[in-house]
């Protein structure tokens, strides 16, 4: 078959998560079934009669994609089950493992705008792929042709099974949230899934527990309100309301996907990921009595690092991505194990971000605390003995400037911005911390076409002042 030089030079690349990319210019058809060929071949080559899941978000087309990829399987005699609904991601990963699966494709571009698409990878393990695996299918799909050689999205479709995530997740989450304290507490709640996959799902579990909640933003939107399905404060406006509406004591976010978080405290003030990782992270060691430690990816809080010296327990630096800190959850060595960009999730459960059990347990918190996220924040800061405040900034480059920056990144620092550097840290990106506690971290973003620019100090404007600093050095 001849290939069609418009697609020639499309090179499939898996970043952080998944591989993602703009809708109808590089995540077209062809592509996703050149994908799923890929993964095909993979999954053939480590199991004689492999069986995948796949699933999908609420995002445009992605129902017409997963049909695709269910096609190309099938044509590979690979049993399939299909997401009958837009199915979260950590829902997928429970699914996977309940059901043994051999992995599964999740046709998601997560909290990245609604003109992007992507497509995730799972192991049997349930979490995202590592670098080897997919490192291996990005090989495969050089050898396909751009044009496909796979079928139709509407073809070779018998022998799909339909399933449903929801009512075992679900009943998952029942074991691992104490929703009696949350009911006890009589915490009123409002949440917020971004027209997202969350739907259905957050909202669902409160009130089938019998707890108050209020619900916005649970109808499908391809174009997810005009903005990214990101709980980020800029998007935050709805819930915000909605907790003024009904004097909600929390509010609680997830993003297209449901693996991220974002939590509104008493007041609708947002409260950084950071901050919460190291909240629930102090509360599961208390409350769970488990003596274990927790990881970090190296852009995420040194807050955890100072709960985990109080409670006599280690800390796991990983690389950016949390298919890292998932190892660790497989391995039973962390309590929590999380990162900066609102991923969690806990011993026990799937080594995977779950950004709805992250909204549960930290309602649970605040019900069983019987105190505001501001007021627990500050009493860890006690607890410890300092302050940590976190910034990331993401930083939009010229070419020329990106490359130039990365080149001097590469040397050996003693100084950095006029501050004597105590430490580098190459696990991802260049990592300076200073004597003071304080430290900088400048990496390529695995997921956007950003600088990522990662800074912590003792208050908000000495994280400020130390990225505009590190920006200033970048322009020198």
């Amino acid at each position: 078959m001849a290939s069609n030089p418009a697609f020639t030079a499309v090179k499939i690349k898996f970043g952080t998560s998944g591989w993602r990319a703009l809708i109808a210019d590089e995540f077209t058809f062809a592509n996703a079934r050149r994908v799923s060929e890929a993964i095909a071949g993979h999954v053939l080559s480590r199991s004689k009669q492999p069986t995948l899941i796949v699933g999908h978000d609420p995002r445009f087309f992605s129902e017409e994609f997963a049909r695709t990829a269910c096609a190309v399987l099938r044509a590979h005699r690979i049993g399939v089950l299909l997401c009958e609904q837009p199915t979260p991601t950590p829902a997928i990963a429970y699914e996977i493992l309940r059901r043994k699966t051999d992995g599964a494709i999740n046709f998601t571009a997560s909290h990245n705008p609604a003109e992007y698409h992507g497509l995730k990878f799972s192991g049997p393990d349930g979490g995202p792929a590592l670098p080897e695996v997919t490192k291996d299918i990005e090989a495969r799909c050089e050898t396909i042709a751009p044009s496909g050689g796979a079928p139709g999205p509407h073809d070779m479709l018998e022998g799909v099974e339909m399933m449903d995530a929801r009512p075992t997740y679900l009943a998952r989450l029942a074991e691992l949230v104490r929703f009696d304290a949350i009911a006890k507490a009589k915490l009123k709640i409002a949440c917020d899934p971004l027209h997202g996959c969350g739907a259905g799902y957050l909202d669902r579990v409160l009130a089938d527990h019998g707890i108050a909640v209020t619900a916005v933003r649970t109808n499908r939107d391809v174009l997810f309100g005009g903005h990214p399905p990101e709980p980020a404060e800029e998007y935050m406006a709805p819930l915000r309301q909605a907790m003024k509406e009904t004097g909600a004591q929390v509010g609680l976010a997830t993003d297209g996907d449901a693996d991220r978080f974002g939590i509104m405290d008493a007041g609708g003030a947002m409260v950084s990921p950071n901050h919460i990782l190291a909240l629930l992270f102090d509360y599961l060691v208390e409350s769970r009595g488990w003596k274990l430690g927790t990881a970090r990816s190296v852009a995420t809080t040194h807050l955890l690092d100072a709960v985990a010296r109080h409670h006599g327990v280690a800390v796991y630096q990983t690389p950016v991505g949390f298919k890292y800190v998932g190892e660790l959850i497989k391995q039973d060595k962390i309590a929590l194990g999380g990162e900066e960009s609102a991923g969690l999730s806990i011993r026990g459960h799937v080594p995977e971000k779950d950004g709805i059990l992250a909204c549960l347990l930290v309602a649970e918190m605040v019900a069983t605390r019987q105190a505001s996220l501001a007021e627990q924040l500050a009493a860890l800061f006690r607890k410890v003995g300092a302050e940590y405040w976190p910034l990331r900034v993401n930083l939009r480059l010229s070419e020329e400037l990106k490359q130039r920056t990365l080149e001097r990144l590469q040397q050996d620092f003693t100084r950095f911005a006029g501050r004597q550097v105590a430490q580098s840290d190459r696990t991802d990106g260049t990592k300076l911390v200073f004597a003071n506690g304080e430290w900088v971290l400048l990496r390529l973003s695995g997921t956007e076409p950003l600088l990522r620019l990662y800074t912590e100090a003792d208050s908000p404007r000495n994280a400020e002042r130390l990225a505009e600093e590190a920006q200033q050095w970048i322009h020198e």
